[in-house]
């Protein structure tokens, strides 16, 4: 989710990298309804679905390499976890934070970052989701204000096939398990 830990506020500016997978297209969502202004990095064959949650921009990275274009942000998400802060640091304000969702090296550059300089890695360990944080999400859903992306469904049969079609990197939004009524009685 990344929105609580970074500390997303109304009117800042908000870069979500990878903003087409589940992480991404979560965060896009969030980050809109707190009133951010979101730039949103995806390949091109995602870029009306991202603009269609909201995102204010969006950067296609087969053509444009976001921290070549003078742009700053006071969030970076990195909902894939293929960047590292040092490649991120230019492209944050004064203050701003790098939030990956990966990285074993951000364990240590958390902490790290909350000493040295004002740009900091947000790296919760372990990641919590609260209760209040899943209400939220419901009454969000229940509102029309945020909605999930499926890309594909299989069966609870079929968990190699869609493992397999999730480690390609290529899905977009989320790959769901169904679990039939047989299942169940088992």
């Amino acid at each position: 989710m990344g929105m609580r830990p970074a500390g997303v506020q109304r009117g800042q500016r908000v870069l979500v990298y990878g903003a087409s997978g589940s992480i991404g297209t979560a965060c896009v969502q969030l980050a809109k309804y707190f009133g951010a202004d979101v730039t949103s990095v995806c390949s091109t064959k995602n870029l009306e679905l991202v603009k269609s949650l909201g995102a204010d921009r969006v950067i296609d990275y087969t053509q444009e390499d976001f921290t070549k274009n003078g742009e700053t942000y006071d969030v970076i998400l990195d909902a894939v976890g293929k960047l590292s802060f040092s490649r991120c640091r230019g492209s944050l304000k004064p203050g701003g934070r790098y939030n990956p969702s990966d990285g074993l090296q951000n364990v240590v550059l958390a902490p790290l970052t909350q000493w040295i300089g004002g740009k900091k890695v947000i790296f919760p360990i372990p990641p919590r989701y609260t209760k209040t944080d899943v209400l939220f999400l419901k009454e969000l859903i229940e509102a029309g204000k945020y909605r999930a992306i499926i890309d594909r469904c299989y069966p609870l049969e079929a968990v190699v096939e869609a493992t397999e079609y999730v480690e390609t990197l290529h899905k977009t939004g989320n790959v769901v398990l169904t679990v039939n009524k047989s299942n169940q009685e088992r």
